[in-house]
Protein backbone atom coordinates (compact mmCIF):
# COMPACT_ATOMS: atom_id res chain seq x y z
CA UNK A 1 0.00 0.00 0.00
CA UNK A 2 1.08 3.98 -0.80
CA UNK A 3 2.74 4.92 2.06
CA UNK A 4 0.70 7.98 2.63
CA UNK A 5 -2.30 6.77 2.02
CA UNK A 6 -0.85 4.01 4.94
CA UNK A 7 -1.01 6.83 7.20
CA UNK A 8 -4.27 8.07 6.86
CA UNK A 9 -5.55 5.28 8.83
CA UNK A 10 -7.58 6.62 11.91
CA UNK A 11 -6.03 6.78 15.17
CA UNK A 12 -8.64 4.60 16.62
CA UNK A 13 -7.95 1.41 14.71
CA UNK A 14 -4.72 1.62 15.59
CA UNK A 15 -5.39 1.55 19.17
CA UNK A 16 -6.87 -1.75 18.89
CA UNK A 17 -5.89 -5.44 17.68
CA UNK A 18 -7.94 -8.71 15.92
CA UNK A 19 -9.77 -10.38 17.86
CA UNK A 20 -7.33 -13.15 19.46
CA UNK A 21 -9.74 -15.85 19.92
CA UNK A 22 -10.83 -15.92 16.02
CA UNK A 23 -7.09 -15.89 14.86
CA UNK A 24 -6.05 -18.86 16.65
CA UNK A 25 -9.49 -20.90 15.46
CA UNK A 26 -8.59 -19.09 12.16
CA UNK A 27 -4.87 -20.89 12.48
CA UNK A 28 -6.26 -24.22 13.63
CA UNK A 29 -8.58 -24.63 10.68
CA UNK A 30 -5.38 -23.46 8.11
CA UNK A 31 -3.43 -26.28 9.82
CA UNK A 32 -6.56 -28.61 9.59
CA UNK A 33 -6.95 -28.01 5.60
CA UNK A 34 -2.96 -28.75 5.82
CA UNK A 35 -3.54 -32.65 7.04
CA UNK A 36 -2.51 -31.85 10.16
CA UNK A 37 -5.14 -33.99 12.68
CA UNK A 38 -5.67 -30.51 15.09
CA UNK A 39 -7.91 -30.40 17.82
CA UNK A 40 -9.38 -27.21 18.04
CA UNK A 41 -10.26 -26.05 22.05
CA UNK A 42 -10.50 -22.85 20.82
CA UNK A 43 -13.74 -21.81 19.31
CA UNK A 44 -16.51 -20.52 21.15
CA UNK A 45 -19.38 -21.99 19.16
CA UNK A 46 -21.13 -24.84 20.29
CA UNK A 47 -20.29 -27.96 17.76
CA UNK A 48 -24.23 -29.14 17.88
CA UNK A 49 -25.79 -28.62 14.20
CA UNK A 50 -28.54 -26.00 14.74
CA UNK A 51 -32.08 -27.95 15.48
CA UNK A 52 -33.84 -29.57 12.98
CA UNK A 53 -37.24 -27.31 13.65
CA UNK A 54 -34.92 -24.21 13.49
CA UNK A 55 -33.79 -24.59 9.91
CA UNK A 56 -37.16 -26.15 8.82
CA UNK A 57 -38.47 -22.56 9.95
CA UNK A 58 -35.77 -20.82 7.87
CA UNK A 59 -36.71 -22.83 4.71
CA UNK A 60 -40.24 -22.20 5.18
CA UNK A 61 -39.37 -18.56 5.25
CA UNK A 62 -37.77 -18.74 2.33
CA UNK A 63 -40.09 -20.31 0.31
CA UNK A 64 -42.63 -17.79 1.50
CA UNK A 65 -40.30 -15.40 -0.20
CA UNK A 66 -39.42 -13.51 3.22
CA UNK A 67 -35.97 -12.27 1.84
CA UNK A 68 -37.03 -8.16 1.69
CA UNK A 69 -35.57 -5.56 4.66
CA UNK A 70 -37.09 -5.70 7.78
CA UNK A 71 -38.05 -3.26 10.24
CA UNK A 72 -34.40 -1.47 11.30
CA UNK A 73 -35.06 -3.15 14.85
CA UNK A 74 -36.37 -6.26 14.16
CA UNK A 75 -39.50 -7.88 13.11
CA UNK A 76 -42.46 -7.42 15.06
CA UNK A 77 -42.76 -11.23 15.41
CA UNK A 78 -39.00 -11.93 17.05
CA UNK A 79 -39.41 -8.85 18.65
CA UNK A 80 -42.94 -9.86 20.51
CA UNK A 81 -41.07 -13.44 21.09
CA UNK A 82 -37.84 -11.46 22.57
CA UNK A 83 -40.42 -9.98 24.99
CA UNK A 84 -42.19 -13.04 25.94
CA UNK A 85 -38.72 -14.99 26.85
CA UNK A 86 -37.74 -12.18 29.09
CA UNK A 87 -40.45 -12.90 30.77
CA UNK A 88 -40.98 -16.97 30.69
CA UNK A 89 -37.23 -17.18 31.22
CA UNK A 90 -36.50 -13.95 33.48
CA UNK A 91 -38.96 -12.43 35.08
CA UNK A 92 -38.96 -9.00 33.38
CA UNK A 93 -41.23 -7.17 31.03
CA UNK A 94 -40.52 -5.19 28.07
CA UNK A 95 -42.65 -2.83 25.39
CA UNK A 96 -41.75 -3.18 21.70
CA UNK A 97 -39.56 0.29 22.04
CA UNK A 98 -37.75 -1.50 24.48
CA UNK A 99 -35.98 -4.04 22.38
CA UNK A 100 -33.13 -4.12 19.00
CA UNK A 101 -32.74 -6.98 17.25
CA UNK A 102 -28.79 -7.17 15.99
CA UNK A 103 -26.62 -9.25 13.88
CA UNK A 104 -25.53 -10.87 17.14
CA UNK A 105 -25.13 -9.64 20.73
CA UNK A 106 -21.53 -8.70 19.90
CA UNK A 107 -23.24 -6.26 17.36
CA UNK A 108 -25.56 -5.32 20.58
CA UNK A 109 -22.37 -4.20 22.59
CA UNK A 110 -21.33 -2.44 19.51
CA UNK A 111 -24.21 -0.34 19.03
CA UNK A 112 -24.55 0.69 22.62
CA UNK A 113 -21.51 1.68 23.20
CA UNK A 114 -21.25 3.77 19.90
CA UNK A 115 -24.99 5.22 20.93
CA UNK A 116 -23.05 5.94 24.76
CA UNK A 117 -19.77 6.58 24.96
CA UNK A 118 -17.47 9.79 24.47
CA UNK A 119 -14.13 10.85 24.05
CA UNK A 120 -12.35 9.94 27.52
CA UNK A 121 -15.52 8.27 29.23
CA UNK A 122 -15.03 5.16 31.00
CA UNK A 123 -16.52 1.40 30.92
CA UNK A 124 -15.41 -0.64 34.37
CA UNK A 125 -14.12 -4.65 32.45
CA UNK A 126 -13.74 -7.34 35.18
CA UNK A 127 -11.10 -9.29 34.07
CA UNK A 128 -10.77 -11.80 33.28
CA UNK A 129 -13.38 -10.44 30.33
CA UNK A 130 -14.28 -11.27 26.93
CA UNK A 131 -11.25 -10.68 24.40
CA UNK A 132 -13.53 -8.04 22.52
CA UNK A 133 -15.02 -6.16 25.39
CA UNK A 134 -11.86 -3.28 25.77
CA UNK A 135 -11.18 -2.91 21.85
CA UNK A 136 -14.82 -2.09 21.25
CA UNK A 137 -14.83 0.12 23.95
CA UNK A 138 -11.58 1.66 22.46
CA UNK A 139 -13.06 1.78 19.14
CA UNK A 140 -15.68 4.81 20.47
CA UNK A 141 -12.78 6.00 21.64
CA UNK A 142 -13.74 5.67 25.45
CA UNK A 143 -11.26 3.86 27.89
CA UNK A 144 -11.93 0.37 29.67
CA UNK A 145 -10.65 -0.03 33.50
CA UNK A 146 -9.73 -3.34 33.75
CA UNK A 147 -10.75 -4.67 37.31
CA UNK A 148 -8.11 -7.49 37.89
CA UNK A 149 -9.73 -10.49 39.94
CA UNK A 150 -8.43 -13.50 40.34
CA UNK A 151 -8.96 -17.67 41.66
CA UNK A 152 -9.06 -16.71 45.09
CA UNK A 153 -12.11 -14.79 44.71
CA UNK A 154 -13.51 -17.60 41.97
CA UNK A 155 -12.35 -14.48 39.50
CA UNK A 156 -15.69 -12.12 40.40
CA UNK A 157 -15.60 -8.35 41.02
CA UNK A 158 -16.22 -7.42 44.64
CA UNK A 159 -18.16 -4.48 45.18
CA UNK A 160 -14.87 -2.72 47.20
CA UNK A 161 -13.50 -3.61 44.43
CA UNK A 162 -16.25 -1.98 41.73
CA UNK A 163 -16.33 0.99 44.51
CA UNK A 164 -12.75 1.74 43.88
CA UNK A 165 -12.35 1.85 40.11
CA UNK A 166 -15.89 4.00 40.17
CA UNK A 167 -14.61 7.57 38.89
CA UNK A 168 -16.75 10.85 37.59
CA UNK A 169 -16.16 9.55 34.37
CA UNK A 170 -17.37 6.02 34.25
CA UNK A 171 -20.59 5.53 31.75
CA UNK A 172 -20.80 1.98 31.80
CA UNK A 173 -20.17 -1.16 34.06
CA UNK A 174 -19.94 -4.81 32.17
CA UNK A 175 -21.28 -8.02 33.73
CA UNK A 176 -20.88 -11.30 32.23
CA UNK A 177 -22.43 -13.89 33.83
CA UNK A 178 -21.81 -16.84 33.42
CA UNK A 179 -18.19 -15.14 32.32
CA UNK A 180 -16.53 -16.45 29.19
CA UNK A 181 -13.67 -17.36 29.51
CA UNK A 182 -13.86 -18.43 33.39
CA UNK A 183 -17.28 -20.54 33.70
CA UNK A 184 -17.84 -19.07 36.54
CA UNK A 185 -21.27 -17.13 37.81
CA UNK A 186 -22.44 -14.58 40.12
CA UNK A 187 -24.83 -15.55 42.76
CA UNK A 188 -28.05 -12.97 43.38
CA UNK A 189 -26.35 -12.04 46.78
CA UNK A 190 -22.95 -11.46 44.91
CA UNK A 191 -25.48 -9.26 42.67
CA UNK A 192 -27.32 -7.49 44.80
CA UNK A 193 -23.97 -6.29 46.80
CA UNK A 194 -22.62 -5.31 43.02
CA UNK A 195 -26.01 -3.51 42.61
CA UNK A 196 -25.95 -1.65 45.71
CA UNK A 197 -22.81 0.32 44.80
CA UNK A 198 -23.85 0.99 41.16
CA UNK A 199 -27.42 2.60 43.13
CA UNK A 200 -24.97 4.87 44.56
CA UNK A 201 -24.16 6.46 41.05
CA UNK A 202 -27.06 7.70 39.22
CA UNK A 203 -24.71 8.40 36.05
CA UNK A 204 -23.72 4.71 35.74
CA UNK A 205 -25.29 2.19 32.79
CA UNK A 206 -24.68 -1.57 33.33
CA UNK A 207 -24.19 -3.68 30.36
CA UNK A 208 -25.50 -7.64 31.46
CA UNK A 209 -24.10 -10.22 29.23
CA UNK A 210 -26.44 -12.74 29.22
CA UNK A 211 -25.27 -14.88 26.05
CA UNK A 212 -24.76 -17.83 28.40
CA UNK A 213 -27.80 -17.96 30.70
CA UNK A 214 -29.07 -21.10 29.40
CA UNK A 215 -25.63 -22.90 29.35
CA UNK A 216 -25.93 -23.04 33.27
CA UNK A 217 -25.77 -25.95 35.91
CA UNK A 218 -24.71 -24.26 39.69
CA UNK A 219 -26.65 -21.39 41.15
CA UNK A 220 -29.78 -22.02 39.03
CA UNK A 221 -32.15 -20.66 37.84
CA UNK A 222 -30.61 -17.64 36.49
CA UNK A 223 -30.35 -14.34 37.34
CA UNK A 224 -28.44 -11.71 36.41
CA UNK A 225 -28.65 -8.11 38.13
CA UNK A 226 -31.92 -6.98 37.30
CA UNK A 227 -33.47 -9.84 39.56
CA UNK A 228 -31.02 -9.53 42.51
CA UNK A 229 -31.51 -5.38 42.27
CA UNK A 230 -34.97 -4.62 40.65
CA UNK A 231 -34.41 -1.12 41.13
CA UNK A 232 -31.78 -0.93 38.39
CA UNK A 233 -34.01 -2.16 35.79
CA UNK A 234 -34.25 1.28 34.10
CA UNK A 235 -30.75 1.32 33.92
CA UNK A 236 -29.73 -1.57 33.02
CA UNK A 237 -29.00 -3.12 28.66
CA UNK A 238 -29.34 -6.99 28.56
CA UNK A 239 -27.73 -8.35 26.02
CA UNK A 240 -28.60 -11.65 24.77
CA UNK A 241 -28.88 -13.51 21.10
CA UNK A 242 -29.67 -17.28 20.22
CA UNK A 243 -25.82 -18.60 19.10
CA UNK A 244 -24.96 -20.03 22.33
CA UNK A 245 -28.16 -21.61 23.46
CA UNK A 246 -29.49 -23.12 20.22
CA UNK A 247 -25.97 -23.44 18.30
CA UNK A 248 -27.06 -20.83 16.11
CA UNK A 249 -23.79 -18.90 15.80
CA UNK A 250 -24.05 -18.33 11.69
CA UNK A 251 -27.37 -17.03 11.28
CA UNK A 252 -26.24 -14.05 13.83
CA UNK A 253 -29.16 -12.69 15.62
CA UNK A 254 -28.61 -11.16 19.48
CA UNK A 255 -31.00 -8.60 20.78
CA UNK A 256 -30.80 -5.96 23.63
CA UNK A 257 -33.03 -5.02 25.93
CA UNK A 258 -33.62 -1.78 28.25
CA UNK A 259 -34.71 2.31 28.44
CA UNK A 260 -36.42 3.12 25.52
CA UNK A 261 -34.65 6.01 24.92
CA UNK A 262 -31.20 3.96 24.86
CA UNK A 263 -32.67 1.30 22.43
CA UNK A 264 -33.74 4.23 20.37
CA UNK A 265 -30.27 5.37 20.22
CA UNK A 266 -29.06 2.22 19.21
CA UNK A 267 -31.20 1.78 16.85
CA UNK A 268 -30.23 4.77 14.76
CA UNK A 269 -26.11 3.62 15.34
CA UNK A 270 -27.71 0.48 13.68
CA UNK A 271 -29.74 2.04 11.11
CA UNK A 272 -26.41 3.70 9.58
CA UNK A 273 -24.55 0.75 9.78
CA UNK A 274 -25.71 -2.79 8.65
CA UNK A 275 -29.92 -1.72 8.87
CA UNK A 276 -31.67 -4.92 10.08
CA UNK A 277 -30.29 -8.46 10.47
CA UNK A 278 -30.83 -10.88 7.74
CA UNK A 279 -34.57 -11.80 7.43
CA UNK A 280 -34.24 -15.32 7.07
CA UNK A 281 -32.44 -15.57 10.43
CA UNK A 282 -34.91 -13.43 12.55
CA UNK A 283 -37.75 -15.97 11.46
CA UNK A 284 -35.69 -18.62 12.47
CA UNK A 285 -34.82 -16.82 15.52
CA UNK A 286 -38.24 -16.49 16.81
CA UNK A 287 -38.67 -20.24 16.02
CA UNK A 288 -36.12 -21.41 18.04
CA UNK A 289 -37.38 -18.99 21.14
CA UNK A 290 -41.11 -19.69 20.81
CA UNK A 291 -40.48 -23.33 19.54
CA UNK A 292 -39.77 -26.63 22.35
CA UNK A 293 -37.00 -25.59 24.81
CA UNK A 294 -36.07 -29.37 25.15
CA UNK A 295 -33.10 -29.15 22.26
CA UNK A 296 -31.29 -26.37 24.94
CA UNK A 297 -31.28 -28.95 28.06
CA UNK A 298 -30.24 -31.70 25.91
CA UNK A 299 -27.12 -29.16 24.75
CA UNK A 300 -26.40 -27.99 28.24
CA UNK A 301 -26.67 -31.45 29.81
CA UNK A 302 -23.96 -32.79 27.05
CA UNK A 303 -21.80 -29.64 28.09
CA UNK A 304 -21.75 -30.74 31.93
CA UNK A 305 -21.05 -34.50 30.82
CA UNK A 306 -17.89 -32.95 28.98
CA UNK A 307 -17.52 -30.51 31.99
CA UNK A 308 -17.30 -33.20 33.95
CA UNK A 309 -14.36 -35.43 32.51
CA UNK A 310 -12.10 -32.72 31.57
CA UNK A 311 -12.23 -30.99 34.53
CA UNK A 312 -11.15 -34.14 36.51
CA UNK A 313 -9.07 -34.88 33.57
CA UNK A 314 -6.92 -31.63 34.11
CA UNK A 315 -6.62 -31.80 37.82
CA UNK A 316 -4.80 -34.72 38.00
CA UNK A 317 -2.21 -33.06 36.15
CA UNK A 318 0.86 -32.04 38.20
CA UNK A 319 0.89 -28.08 37.71
CA UNK A 320 -1.80 -27.30 36.67
CA UNK A 321 -5.04 -25.63 38.89
CA UNK A 322 -8.25 -26.43 36.87
CA UNK A 323 -11.58 -24.78 39.40
CA UNK A 324 -14.71 -26.46 38.05
CA UNK A 325 -16.95 -24.08 35.87
CA UNK A 326 -20.40 -23.17 36.93
CA UNK A 327 -21.73 -23.45 32.99
CA UNK A 328 -20.47 -21.88 29.84
CA UNK A 329 -18.60 -24.26 27.50
CA UNK A 330 -15.15 -23.40 28.90
CA UNK A 331 -12.61 -23.70 31.38
CA UNK A 332 -10.03 -21.66 32.57
CA UNK A 333 -7.37 -23.51 34.21
CA UNK A 334 -3.90 -21.92 35.60
CA UNK A 335 -0.51 -22.82 34.10
CA UNK A 336 1.65 -21.27 35.93
CA UNK A 337 2.99 -24.15 37.52
CA UNK A 338 4.23 -26.01 34.38
CA UNK A 339 6.16 -22.72 32.74
CA UNK A 340 9.64 -23.91 31.81
CA UNK A 341 11.83 -21.12 30.74
CA UNK A 342 14.49 -24.28 30.15
CA UNK A 343 12.25 -24.90 27.42
CA UNK A 344 11.81 -21.65 26.04
CA UNK A 345 8.12 -21.92 28.02
CA UNK A 346 7.86 -18.68 29.90
CA UNK A 347 4.33 -17.78 29.73
CA UNK A 348 0.78 -18.81 28.37
CA UNK A 349 1.15 -17.56 24.82
CA UNK A 350 4.46 -19.41 24.67
CA UNK A 351 2.43 -22.54 26.18
CA UNK A 352 -0.48 -22.10 24.04
CA UNK A 353 1.96 -22.23 20.81
CA UNK A 354 3.85 -25.07 22.26
CA UNK A 355 0.58 -27.40 22.22
CA UNK A 356 -0.40 -26.27 18.92
CA UNK A 357 3.02 -26.68 17.37
CA UNK A 358 3.76 -30.04 19.70
CA UNK A 359 0.11 -31.50 20.20
CA UNK A 360 -1.67 -30.31 17.57
CA UNK A 361 -3.94 -28.46 19.93
CA UNK A 362 -5.49 -24.86 19.80
CA UNK A 363 -6.42 -23.28 23.19
CA UNK A 364 -6.29 -19.53 23.76
CA UNK A 365 -3.88 -18.08 25.96
CA UNK A 366 -5.57 -15.92 29.06
CA UNK A 367 -3.29 -13.45 28.48
CA UNK A 368 -6.13 -12.69 25.42
CA UNK A 369 -8.45 -12.22 28.66
CA UNK A 370 -6.81 -9.90 30.65
CA UNK A 371 -5.10 -12.78 32.72
CA UNK A 372 -1.67 -13.97 32.07
CA UNK A 373 -0.33 -17.56 33.18
CA UNK A 374 -4.04 -19.31 32.17
CA UNK A 375 -5.89 -20.94 29.49
CA UNK A 376 -9.00 -20.90 27.66
CA UNK A 377 -10.20 -24.50 27.13
CA UNK A 378 -13.16 -25.33 25.37
CA UNK A 379 -14.96 -28.44 25.29
CA UNK A 380 -17.87 -27.42 22.89
CA UNK A 381 -16.61 -30.79 21.60
CA UNK A 382 -17.04 -34.46 21.33
CA UNK A 383 -16.02 -36.31 24.14
CA UNK A 384 -13.93 -38.46 21.86
CA UNK A 385 -12.30 -35.35 21.01
CA UNK A 386 -11.56 -34.74 24.61
CA UNK A 387 -9.88 -37.63 25.74
CA UNK A 388 -7.73 -37.76 22.44
CA UNK A 389 -6.64 -33.94 23.89
CA UNK A 390 -6.37 -34.49 27.61
CA UNK A 391 -4.08 -38.15 26.35
CA UNK A 392 -2.26 -35.95 23.76
CA UNK A 393 -2.12 -32.99 26.70
CA UNK A 394 -0.57 -35.61 29.71
CA UNK A 395 2.32 -36.74 26.65
CA UNK A 396 3.33 -33.68 25.36
CA UNK A 397 3.34 -31.65 28.85
CA UNK A 398 5.72 -34.77 30.33
CA UNK A 399 8.37 -33.28 27.91
CA UNK A 400 7.97 -29.78 29.46
CA UNK A 401 8.14 -31.02 32.78
CA UNK A 402 11.73 -32.98 32.32
CA UNK A 403 13.82 -30.28 33.50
Amino acid sequence: MNKDLAQTLAQRVERIKPSPTLAISARATELQAQGKKVINLSVGEPDFDTPQPIKDEAIRSLQAGHTKYTAVDGTKGLKQAVIQKFERDNGLHYQPNQILISCGAKHSFYNLFSALLNAGDEVIIPAPYWVSYPDMVKLCDAEPVIVKTDRSESFKMSPAKLAAAITNKTRIVILNSPSNPTGLAYTREELKALGDVILEHPAILIASDDIYEHNLWKHIPFVNIINACPALFDRCVVINGVSKAYAMTGWRIGYAAGPAKIIAAMKKVQSQSTSNPASLSQDAAQAALEGDQTCVSEMRDAYKARHDYLVAALQQIPGMICTPSDGTFYTFPSIEGLLNPSKGITNDVEFAEFLLNEADIAIVPGTAFGAPNHIRITYATSMDNLKEAVARLQHTLEKLTTR
